[in-house]
């Protein structure tokens, strides 16, 4: 049996606000894009008695034995419903770990997503939503890559035919940990996703948003800061923000020919750093 692919999107936050704490769990509200830089997840049936999951690319390093898709492979069996059904799943991993972009949770989402497809699973909304839940907050975005708003009260609003920026993504050599990061939340902030409708993705609304998380990594990480500095006032982008807990930093562009130079001048700079130039989808 050949190979299916499919591939597993990088997530930004456009914006995060931290409104509230309810029994050790962060509720948040978030404006989230997809941008066209991906893993590439490979997937067939085999006949040996174990699923077999591996990582290959740029960043298959440190990858635990336990990740993302070795947990949804366990609670789908757990629920029984792969029917006693093994797979042989390669990816290749083009997004960075520990930067904020979601590549784990992605990749899980994918292949669930894949599972319900081709009919592999059968399975209720609620079971899906659980599924999604036990594995990572963030594996419910990625079963619709579509512009979302994610309310406060976990309600998502899907978006489509948005407006498309341009986005200069960049991750210095560390990752920061998401749950180091949420455990030093301190203040919280007001709703400010109550009424919303799609010309809240209008660029120059997003401007005005932040993420709340990005105060705490500027504070531990310091290195972030010169990074944001840089390019905040040389690169000339519309903002700069952080996405999830970071630790990768993004220039937003509306034009394709900034973005380009700006990764250009960029890669000058910092040299031993990741960049790339993307689109969102």
């Amino acid at each position: 049996m050949s190979y299916s692919k499919i591939k597993s999107y990088a997530k930004l936050n456009l914006a995060l606000n931290i409104v509230s704490k309810v029994n050790s769990l962060h509720k948040i509200e978030s404006i989230i894009s997809f941008i066209n830089l991906h893993d590439t997840i490979s997937i067939k049936k085999t006949k040996l008695k174990y699923h077999n999951i591996s990582f290959y690319g740029r960043f298959s390093q440190n990858i635990y034995k336990k990740n993302t898709i070795s947990k949804l492979l366990q609670i789908l069996e757990k629920k029984d419903l792969l029917k006693n059904q093994k797979f042989k799943i390669k990816v290749n991993k083009q997004i960075p770990n520990k930067a904020g972009l979601g590549g784990g949770s992605m990749n899980a989402a994918s292949i669930l997503k894949f599972f319900i497809k081709k009919k592999i699973i059968h399975a209720t909304k609620k079971e899906i939503i659980d599924i999604s839940k036990s594995i990572g907050s963030d594996v419910i975005l990625g079963l619709n890559q579509k512009s979302v708003i994610l309310t406060s009260k976990n309600k998502l609003k899907y978006f489509s035919n948005i407006k498309k920026f341009y986005a200069l993504v960049v991750k210095p050599n560390f990752g920061c940990s998401t749950k180091n990061i949420y455990s030093m939340v301190r203040k919280y902030d007001k709703s400010n996703l109550k009424k919303y409708d799609r010309t809240i993705f209008n660029f120059d609304k997003l401007k005005k948003m932040s993420n709340d998380l990005e105060s705490i990594a500027l504070s531990k990480y310091p290195k972030l800061k010169k990074i944001k500095s840089y390019l905040e006032n040389s690169l000339n982008p519309g903002f700069v923000r952080m996405t999830g807990s970071g630790s990768a930093f993004v220039a937003y562009f509306q034009s394709k020919k900034r973005c380009e130079r700006a990764k250009k001048r960029f890669n000058k700079k910092y040299k031993n750093y990741w960049c790339i130039a993307s689109k969102t989808i």
